[in-house]
């Protein structure tokens, strides 16, 4: 009876990993969202060289970017947050490389000063020259911190962001659909807020 009632409780526990995907459902949230933000962030990359003729798409795209960043930040604080409150699951998954976990608060805050210089260069309108130096500044500093960061990822990156897509035994888990869903609404957030830059900063166009 008592072994019974033990592994009620255990099935109990589990479930909600199960729907989940738990430990490595979050890693594939993680992967898949940073895919779709190299993407979109070559693209904005690929407007700086040319920003007199591209300020529109470098506003569209930059604005385009905040939900994934914010559901990537979300899901690497979730694993952050479940490890040193001692989550079982994750304390065996263990944490990141003592390199990467020593990047992780420069990504943060340069991450949060980029977008942040950038939004308030959207409503201040130009000329704004101390925004811009600033924004300028700390694009310098989040390209060096993020590159670092990109690669020690980039190995891992295909496998978890294609994971929910392979048709192999064992290769799907648990809320593969909440995944795709959640990436998929911040794209479309995304695209929102990106004709809302084109409308707030038309005194920049």
């Amino acid at each position: 009876m008592f072994d019974s009632h033990a592994a009620t409780l255990g099935e109990a526990r589990t479930r909600p990993a199960t729907r989940s995907g738990g430990v490595a459902g979050n890693a594939r949230l993680t992967g898949a969202v940073a895919v779709a933000l190299l993407v979109l962030l070559a693209a904005e990359g690929a407007t700086i060289p040319f920003i007199g003729q591209l300020l529109g798409p470098h506003l569209f795209i930059g604005l385009m970017l905040i939900p994934p960043v914010a559901l990537k930040l979300g899901s690497v604080g979730w694993r952050f947050a479940r490890y040193y409150t001692h989550d079982e699951p994750y304390v065996r998954k263990g944490p990141p490389p003592i390199v990467l976990r020593l990047l992780a608060p420069g990504v943060v805050i340069t991450t949060l000063a980029l977008f942040g210089t950038g939004v308030a260069l959207l409503f201040a309108g130009p000329p704004s020259n101390t925004l811009i130096f600033a924004h300028k500044l700390s694009f310098i500093a989040w390209v060096a911190l993020m590159s670092l960061h990109v690669l020690g990822h980039l190995l891992e990156l295909p496998g978890l962001a294609s994971a929910d897509w392979r048709r192999r035994a064992g290769a799907r888990i648990g809320g593969a659909g909440v995944r795709a869903g959640a990436l998929l609404a911040a794209l479309g957030a995304g695209v929102a807020l990106g004709f809302v830059a084109l409308a707030v900063g038309s005194s920049w166009l």
